[in-house]
């Protein structure tokens, strides 16, 4: 839904000369700030009080994100934002200039999803904020906290089909919490506070404040912290206790148990909290591709990540349980395949702050609407409870037999046969020689499946991709973002070669900015899920997805030469013996961005699979090959 003023035909306001000097701030008694920040605490930010003040409204975007406590800013001037980035051009925030608005977009993600604060991003009206749609709609399926700010025409040209005109509201009413345009300047203080306590609470996700040209121009009285309001938004965070004792003793009753935890459980920062949970029930804890890193891969407890190229043990702990424990998961067809196949004797607790996914697509017997956060340590303490009064579960049988599935079908691979790198090499090595403490981010594809399988994560927020939409062109741009949120990290994009030729314009970006990610291309001259499928099921017919890129073919472009030139130090990497000492010369420079172009076989292809359409109990560990489930009972 779109909130703001009413559209309606006004003169655009002249353009004070100089404008008036900011306001300056208030100290406030000790025991007034007591009753200010109570009054005022859904508003982000150190809450400094600000006198009413006279200025514009662009003066008071940019003060607004000031008091909020904005440090970083991606974006790209254009007509209709120009207002806002004169005031903002004397802030003290960081503003990075991208070259294309869907980088802006993604590399806010990227900062969001490392640092938990909000990403901001800003473009110009029509064509500048579409493309800021793409990263919005990947923002809002993966739920990442995010506010888009974008100039609009001027209100009195608004619906005449202006120069650069867009109804960028109408066009993310879909795929944001909240869509805000804003015609009057007085309003830009409470609805930026709005945007922001929006994206940050209850489920986070994008929100769009679009603000029309004059109302950037117009004379306002600015004050701060201002007031937010928003009628029927309570986001629940505690769950309901009944609801807790009732899963407590559903736990404490199963026999094949499994802690399902998504992506939700990242977002709320509960990763203490899990472990706890799961050590106190000695459940098995799979993690949905979203939820790498949020529970240690190498804890004994960890038993894979689940979905259409998860491990076996972890697609078959779900589907041989006899209990879900389901938190901050969402039941995503990627990981239940065929949805009334998906676990088909298990009793499911399902625990989500968004009570709109809570039996969206299976049914909970036990549903707890709050925050993990709260939630896993209340389940905790009812589940101590319980088991003092019923006793610790016998789970040797269910470990008997997943230990069997992890021993007996570990991640592996085949080496290709044309002797050419075998990719999940490559990232395996790139994961070993960075370690834990690296931030990696993939692309989407094949590399994103291997790169989520062959490195070890063993710490929230060391994972990043585009999970819900799958967006080619991720990577660059989000490593970006998450190296200026965290840059004492080393941060890797982890992309393809079709990946990477959509958003590659931003190692300009990175270059000049001094912001040093290292770009691993797993070139395998393909779009290569995309070719995989084709073999699988389309009798090998490669319809349009050879992309020329690797070895022996033409290399347009010749990835080396392309990074040269966007002021990157570059390598190529063709033979095995090479890989470790590449890895190490990107880990060593530190001063520029660094791109390797990996040129591995087209012919890996990604394994365990669950093809499309059929239950998870026929997962394959290679081709036409699935586990003997006999003989493992």
């Amino acid at each position: 839904m779109s909130k703001g003023s009413p559209i309606s035909p006004a003169l655009m306001a002249a353009k004070s000369a100089g404008g008036p000097k900011a306001p300056e701030r208030v100290e406030r008694p000790a025991d007034a700030a007591v009753d200010i920040a109570a009054a005022v605490s859904a508003v982000l930010g150190p809450n400094n009080v600000v006198p009413p003040t006279a200025m514009t409204g662009s003066q008071a975007i940019v003060r607004s994100l000031e008091e909020l406590g904005v440090e970083d800013i991606f974006g790209l001037p254009g007509g209709a934002i120009l207002p806002t980035y004169d005031p903002l051009m004397a802030s003290r925030m960081n503003h990075i200039l991208v070259r294309h608005e869907q980088g802006a977009g993604h590399a806010a993600q990227g900062y969001a999803m490392v640092t938990g604060r909000v990403g901001v991003c800003i473009a110009t009206s029509g064509p500048g904020a579409t493309n800021l749609v793409t990263a919005i709609m990947d923002a809002h399926m993966d739920s990442v906290p995010m506010v888009a700010i974008t100039g609009q025409v001027a209100s009195g040209v608004i619906g005449t089909d202006a120069f650069q005109e867009a109804d960028i509201v109408g066009i993310t009413m879909p795929i944001t919490k909240h869509s805000f345009l804003v015609t009057d300047p007085n309003e830009i203080p409470h609805v930026m506070a709005e945007a922001f306590h929006l994206a940050s609470t209850g489920r986070p996700g994008p929100v769009l404040v679009d603000i029309a040209k004059d109302a950037q121009q117009g004379q306002m009285t600015f004050s701060w912290p201002p007031k937010i309001d928003l009628p029927g938004y309570h986001p629940v965070l505690r769950g309901h206790s009944k609801q807790l004792r009732e899963a407590a003793r559903l736990i404490a009753a199963a026999s094949k148990p499994v802690l399902y935890v998504g992506g939700g459980v990242v977002k709320a920062h509960a990763s203490a909290e899990l472990r706890e949970l799961a050590e106190l029930s000695g459940a098995p804890v799979v993690t949905t591709l979203m939820a790498r890193g949020v529970f240690p891969d190498s804890h004994p407890q960890h038993v894979g990540m689940p979905g259409m190229h998860g491990t076996v043990s972890a697609v078959t702990a779900l589907q041989q349980s006899d209990l879900l424990i389901t938190l901050g998961a969402r039941f995503d067809d990627r990981v239940t395949g065929v949805l009334k196949s998906f676990a088909p004797n298990a009793k499911v607790i399902h625990a989500d702050i968004d009570p709109a996914e809570i039996s969206k697509n299976r049914t909970a017997d036990v549903p707890i609407v709050g925050s993990v956060k709260e939630i896993i340590p209340e389940l905790s303490e009812a589940l101590r409870v319980q088991f003092a009064a019923s006793g610790t579960p016998d789970l040797t049988n269910w470990w008997v037999f997943l230990n069997n599935l992890k021993e007996t079908y570990p991640l592996g691979w085949t080496e290709p046969d044309d002797g050419l790198s075998a990719p999940q090499r490559v990232i395996e090595r790139i994961g070993a020689l960075t370690g834990p403490e690296g931030v990696y981010v993939a692309g989407v594809g094949q590399h994103q499946m291997w790169a989520s399988q062959f490195i070890k994560y063993e710490r929230p927020h060391a994972w990043l991709n585009s999970g819900g939409a799958g967006t080619m062109g991720y990577a660059v741009p989000a490593a970006m973002g998450a190296k200026v949120g965290d840059p004492d990290r080393v941060v890797w994009a982890i992309d393809g070669d079709g990946c990477f030729q959509m958003t590659n314009q931003e190692l300009a970006t990175c270059a000049i900015n001094k912001i040093p990610i290292k770009v691993a291309i797993i070139n395998n001259s393909s779009l290569g899920m995309v070719r995989q499928w084709q073999t699988l099921f389309y009798e090998g017919r490669y319809s349009n997805t050879d992309l020329n890129t690797g070895h022996d073919t033409v290399r347009i472009p010749d990835f080396v030469k392309l990074a040269d030139a966007y002021g990157c130090a570059s390598f190529r990497c063709e033979r095995d013996e090479d890989i470790d000492a590449t890895i190490q010369k990107a880990l060593e420079i530190n001063d520029r961005p660094v791109v390797i172009d990996f040129v591995v076989s087209p012919n890996s292809m990604v394994w365990p699979m669950v093809p499309a359409g059929v239950s998870n109990d026929q997962i394959q560990v290679a081709r036409n090959m699935t586990p003997d489930w006999e003989e493992e009972d």
